[in-house]
C-alpha cells in the first residue's frame, strides 16, 4: 500500500473516537517564546497540527480581503517551489495541507503520519510555506480571479448578502465589519507587494500559536515546534483591535428576487472569555441553539408554520462577538415572523427558561459533549481555541461542570444584562411584500 493510501485509510479511522476521556493538555512555550498545545494520542499514528496567527480579516487595515488572499496563497509558491511541487511533496508523504480563517485568526493545518521519515518531511515543506512564500505574479492574477469569481457568485445568494450586511450593520467602521472575503474593489486593488507586507508584518513568532495532537512524544513535539518557528521572523506583538461600538438599532430592507426572505437580526455582545459565555451559551439552547426543541423553533415554525428553520447563536470573538438570531420565511409572512422573533427573544430576555427546558439543555449539552471531543482533528481544533484565546488549560475538562453550574438565575441576569432587543440591528433580504412574482 502506498503512502498516501495508507494516511488516507488512517484518516477513515481518525474520525471514530480516539480520545476515551477529556484529553491531558500539555502546555509550554518554545525556545522563541512561542506557545504550543499538545494532546499526546497514540492510538493511530497521525499528527495534526496547527499553527495559529493572529491574521485574521479584522487586521485587513486598508487592504479587505489581504489576510484572506494572502493565507491562500502560501502554498502557491514558496522557497522558488511552484504549487504544484509542493501539492506533490505533501501527497508523496501522504501529509494533508489546508488552511481556514475567520475574522480574529489565519490557520495552517497539516495531518501527516507520525512516522519520522514522513513527518519530517512533511513538516519541512510547512516551514517552507510558512516562512518562505513567494506570491508568484501568476498564481496572484489567478487568486485573484477566482476571488472576485466567489465574490460574484455571493451575490447571487440571499444568506451571504444578509450575512455581509448584518455585520456592516453590527460593527460600522470596526474591522469586523467588512466581509473575510474584502469586496470586489479591495480585490481588484490588491498586488503581490500588498500579500507580501501583511505576511511580513503577521506570520511572525510573536503572533503564533502551535497545536499538536497525535502519537508522539513530548520531546519530539519541542523539536518540532522549535523548527516550526525558527526561520519566522521574531516580530512584535499586535495592538489589541479596538473596542466595538456601543449597540445601535438600525433596520434594511435588501431588494433581492427570491421566493424566501432572510432575516437576522442581532448585536455585538460576547468575547471569548467573558465571565458570562456560559450562562448565555446554555441559555441560549433553550432559546434557538438546540435544534428542533428550542423556544424560537417551537414558536415560530410549530405553532404558526412561519419558517422551515429558525435559530440563535452567539459568536465569541476577541472583541465583542455577536448575538444572533435568524429564518428565513415567505415574503408575504417576513413582517410577521420578525414580529413573532423579536418577541420570544424578548419574553425569553425577561422571564428565561423553565425549570425542565434548562434542566433538558445541560443533558443535551453535556450528553453530546464527548462526541465533539472524539477524533483528533476535534481536539487540535479546540487546542487551537484555547491556545489563541488563551482559555484555560481545563477549560474542556471543566467544561460540563461549568454548564452543570448554570442556573435559571444565571441566565435570566446575563441575558437582561447583555442583551436589549430595542437595540438590535435588523436585516431582511427578499422581495418587497407587494412584489409577487415568483423566481
Amino acid at each position: 500500500m502506498s503512502t498516501k493510501h495508507y494516511l488516507l485509510t488512517l484518516v477513515l479511522l481518525v474520525t471514530a473516537p480516539v480520545l476515551k476521556a477529556t484529553p491531558d493538555i500539555q502546555h509550554w512555550q518554545t525556545e522563541h517564546g512561542v506557545d504550543v498545545y499538545f494532546v499526546a494520542a497514540d492510538e493511530i499514528p497521525i499528527v495534526d497540527i496547527h499553527v495559529v496567527f493572529d491574521a485574521g480579516s479584522a487586521r485587513d487595515g486598508d487592504h479587505a480581503g489581504v489576510a484572506g488572499m494572502a493565507l491562500g496563497m502560501l502554498a502557491d509558491g514558496a522557497d522558488g517551489m511552484s504549487a504544484n511541487a509542493i501539492s506533490q511533496a505533501f501527497e508523496s508523504v501522504g501529509a494533508e495541507y489546508g488552511t481556514s480563517l475567520d475574522r480574529d485568526m489565519a490557520s495552517v493545518k497539516l495531518r501527516t503520519l507520525a512516522e519520522e521519515e514522513a513527518r519530517t518531511a512533511a513538516v519541512d515543506m510547512l516551514i517552507k510555506v510558512l516562512s518562505e512564500p513567494d506570491f508568484p505574479q501568476s498564481d496572484f492574477e489567478r487568486e485573484q480571479q477566482r476571488s472576485l469569481v466567489g465574490l460574484q457568485a455571493k451575490k447571487q445568494k440571499p444568506g451571504s448578502v444578509a450575512s455581509d450586511a448584518f455585520y456592516a450593520a453590527l460593527y460600522g467602521d470596526h474591522p469586523y465589519a467588512h466581509p473575510t472575503s474584502g469586496t470586489e474593489d479591495s480585490i481588484k486593488a490588491l498586488t503581490p507587494a500588498d500579500l507580501r507586507a501583511f505576511h511580513e508584518k503577521h506570520y511572525t513568532a510573536s503572533n503564533a500559536t502551535i497545536a499538536v495532537v497525535g502519537a508522539l512524544t513530548r520531546d519530539e513535539v519541542e523539536d518540532l515546534a522549535n523548527r516550526l518557528v525558527a526561520r519566522l521572523p521574531a516580530g512584535e506583538s499586535l495592538p489589541a483591535l479596538a473596542d466595538v461600538p456601543a449597540a445601535t438599532s438600525s433596520e434594511e430592507r435588501i431588494e433581492f428576487p427570491s421566493s424566501q426572505t432572510h432575516i437576522l437580526i442581532g448585536t455585538p455582545v460576547v468575547e471569548r472569555k467573558d465571565p458570562d459565555y456560559f450562562p448565555l451559551y446554555v441559555g441560549n439552547h433553550v432559546l434557538g441553539g438546540g435544534g428542533m426543541v428550542t423556544r424560537l423553533f417551537n414558536s415560530i415554525r410549530e405553532e404558526r408554520g412561519l419558517s422551515y428553520s429558525v435559530y440563535s447563536y452567539f459568536y465569541p470573538l476577541a472583541k465583542s462577538g455577536p448575538f444572533v438570531a435568524g429564518l428565513q420565511t415567505s415574503t408575504a409572512q417576513a413582517d410577521a415572523a420578525l414580529e413573532v422573533l423579536r418577541n420570544e427573544i424578548r419574553d425569553y430576555i425577561e422571564n428565561g427558561p423553565t425549570a425542565d427546558e434548562l434542566e433538558a439543555s445541560k443533558q443535551n449539552i453535556t450528553g453530546g459533549f464527548p462526541l465533539r471531543i472524539d477524533s483528533n482533528s476535534s481536539i487540535v481544533s479546540y487546542l487551537a481555541v484555547i491556545g489563541f484565546y488563551d482559555l484555560p488549560l481545563d477549560y474542556l475538562d471543566k467544561f460540563n461542570d461549568r454548564v452543570e453550574a448554570v442556573t435559571r438565575e444565571d441566565i435570566v441576569d446575563a441575558f437582561q444584562r447583555r442583551l436589549d432587543v430595542a437595540e438590535f440591528d435588523t436585516i431582511m433580504v427578499g422581495r418587497q411584500p407587494d412584489d409577487n412574482a415568483d423566481d
